[in-house]
């Protein structure tokens, strides 16, 4: 069996499963099985797969053809996913980066100057902190989060990433939201659960069946991070710091509001690539308590 032969069949399997981009994902296993890219396929896509070699490249194809048939996330085949350009560890134990939480790390690497201190609350796989630590100099951050097992993988991603990286430092600490984090930063980032509980049923199944459901649970209202995270931030954050969040499409107006009524200004609400409600800003003003 050939490379293009080989692509197409498992192209083929994975729209009969309905997914949604079956061209894009076959690819893409088969590029990590052959340790080739899509101009090599293009150009050599009459090389044989190896059915019959030792490796058994062809058949390790179709096992994780048939993973993703049945609507494993393709992250969590691969073993990895790319955010901000960087390449992150990824399975069950963490949520899956999206492409739409980039624009809140650009956000936040719009404000950050050397030598800033950055907690990011909720770190999951680590993604937004080690992101903005990987593009900015001499900074030290914090992640927090309450599952042991998000941690191990956050640790991971930062020693892979940032090792070398001189005058950066960074910690990832167990803690439920402030619980147990000690000191001021200038600013914190945090992208929460914030997916209402009756609504997480309806979700795709690459979703509500293999990410963790702890990190999607905001709540009745889908608000409940962002009132602990407002309510406490003042004592953690410094005079003219900001306060960056990634939000539901339609969770920018209570957000926004309740930062005001914790007294920060400068509150701007940004739009995804969708023209979605994506991020809110604030800044801890030295009116705020």
């Amino acid at each position: 069996m050939t490379l293009d032969e080989a692509y197409r069949k498992g192209r083929a399997i994975l729209e009969e499963n309905g997914i949604s981009d079956a061209a894009n994902d076959a690819g893409l296993l088969l590029f990590d099985v052959c340790g080739i890219d899509k101009g090599y396929l293009l150009a050599h896509g009459n090389e044989e797969v190896n059915i019959t070699c030792e490796d058994g490249r062809e058949n390790r194809y179709f096992a994780m053809v048939s993973r993703r048939a049945s609507h494993i996330p393709l992250q969590h085949i691969l073993g990895y996913t790319c955010f901000m350009g960087l390449t992150f560890k990824v399975d069950n134990r963490v949520l899956v980066p999206r492409q739409d939480t980039e624009i809140l790390v650009e956000e936040v690497l719009g404000h950050v100057h050397d030598g800033m201190r950055i907690l990011d609350l909720c770190t999951g796989s680590g993604c937004i902190l080690i992101s903005l630590l990987n593009y900015s100099n001499d900074c030290f951050g914090i992640g927090t989060d309450i599952s042991e097992d998000a941690l191990l993988v956050a640790k991971e991603n930062a020693k892979e990433i940032l090792s070398g990286k001189e005058g950066t430092g960074f910690e990832f600490i167990k803690s439920d939201i402030f619980e147990n984090v000690e000191g001021r930063f200038d600013i914190i980032v945090s992208n929460p659960p914030y997916i209402k509980s009756d609504v997480i049923k309806t979700l795709d199944i690459e979703v509500k069946d293999h990410d963790p459901y702890i990190a999607l649970d905001g709540g009745k209202d889908g608000l409940i991070f962002y009132k602990r995270i407002i309510d406490e931030a003042n004592e953690h954050l410094n005079i003219g710091g900001a306060l960056f969040f990634e939000i539901g499409y339609d969770e920018a107006e209570p957000v926004s509001q309740m930062l005001k009524d914790k007294g920060f200004t400068e509150v701007k609400i940004i739009k995804d690539y969708a023209g979605l409600d994506r991020v809110v800003i604030g800044v801890r003003s030295c009116l705020t308590d």
